[in-house]
């Protein structure tokens, strides 16, 4: 098999042109494991099938196919993926297909590939609505069962990808997420310009991410609110992130506790700008319930910044043993934990540098060779 070559298709219309809620999450993931896979086995060569809306990264050995639709809607991604994708496939020649985000062709003969983030439309299905969610729930079933082999981007997906749909373990391979070069520790003067420029106080701690119920704030309000209002006062709380749903507890709690002076909610923050915010920031915290992977987690920690996250889902896989494991529904002992981040500068320290080592085996490139791993078991089963 190394002799030969092999050709596969990328279905990959979740990519997103511009920056926004769009760029991040999945469409960054696919964008980032596109960009690596070249270089991964030069066995392979990709045709990446997109959106009008989207082009995939240019590089050596990833032919762009993209279609004339603007596939940004969901009714359009799913008629054009189902209906159109299988002859556009068998057009171009492709050995292998992988379905980058949840579903492939149902009526495809293509040998396939699936990749699936998580399960939040099985475990929160209040966050779609009722049509796409049964598009998920049946068509996600069924490419897996379908597909030689399914990605999951965590040990906790694989198994609850296992459970909740029959698989065999063995069918399912990990592809974890990385992080890009542009996190890292800067300089502080850097950190202080931007600290002045965005109005930012001198001290605080971080949450990054969709504010929704899975996301567990009301938790980490009701801890910040135990600890003293002289700590309060000198390390402030940021909650930054889009407003997604159901998320009136988070300002219910603010206001019940009186916090208003001291945590912000700056709202979506530019992904330029995301190295400086970790940078800024005394920790991350991220008190959320489940995650397929969590990657805010590791981009802080690449830029030395001490994480507090919860000990559920896949948090534990990317945290480690770095900063603290804490039970997502237990406030005092996220209380607990904060001030100790508070008080304690030597900590600190020492667990910043721990995340910075931690943080740098998570990288593209074994993103994209963990890939072309599941490819070739695929292709053996042939």
């Amino acid at each position: 098999m190394q002799s030969t070559q092999f050709h596969v298709g990328l279905s990959a219309h979740l990519l997103a042109q511009n920056a926004g809620y769009r760029s991040a999450g999945i469409s960054g993931y696919i964008r980032h494991l596109i960009a690596a896979l070249p270089d991964a086995d030069p066995a392979f060569v990709y045709s990446v099938f997109t959106g009008a809306q989207a082009a995939p990264p240019a590089r050596a050995g990833l032919i762009a196919r993209c279609s004339r639709m603007n596939t940004v809607s969901p009714l359009k991604r799913i008629a054009w993926e189902q209906l159109a994708q299988p002859f556009a496939v068998r057009g171009a020649g492709i050995d292998l297909l992988h379905a980058l985000a949840f579903a492939g062709p149902l009526i495809s003969r293509v040998p396939q590939v699936v990749t699936v983030y998580d399960l939040s439309f099985i475990h929160y299905p209040d966050v779609l609505p009722a049509s796409r969610r049964l598009y998920l729930r049946l068509f996600t079933r069924l490419s897996c069962q379908r597909a030689r082999r399914v990605i999951a981007i965590s040990e906790s997906t694989a198994r609850d990808v296992a459970d909740h749909f029959g698989l065999p373990r063995a069918k399912i391979d990990v592809a974890l997420p990385g992080v890009t070069e542009r996190f890292h520790p800067l300089p502080a003067d850097e950190v202080a310009a931007f600290r002045q420029r965005a109005g930012l106080p001198d001290r605080f701690l971080l949450f990054v991410g969709t504010l929704e119920p899975r996301k567990n704030v009301p938790v980490l309000l009701r801890a910040y609110a135990q600890i003293p209002p002289a700590d309060r006062a000198a390390v402030h709380l940021v909650l930054a992130g889009g407003k997604g749903w159901m998320y009136d507890e988070i300002f219910q709690t603010i206001e019940q506790h009186g916090l208003g002076e001291t945590v912000h909610l700056p709202g979506y923050l530019d992904d330029a700008d995301l190295p400086l915010w970790y940078n800024a920031a005394d920790a991350l915290v991220y008190p959320s319930v489940f995650e397929g992977f969590g990657l805010p987690v590791i981009e802080a920690m690449a830029c030395a910044t001490p994480v507090l996250v919860s000990e559920s889902s896949s948090l534990p896989e990317a945290a480690g043993d770095t900063g603290f494991l804490l039970p997502p529904d237990d406030p005092a002992a996220w209380a607990d934990a904060l001030a100790r981040v508070i008080s304690d500068p030597v900590w600190r320290a020492d667990a910043g540098a721990r995340a910075q080592a931690r943080a740098a085996g998570f990288t593209w490139a074994n993103t994209a060779a963990q890939t072309v791993a599941s490819y070739r078991r695929a292709l053996d089963q042939a």
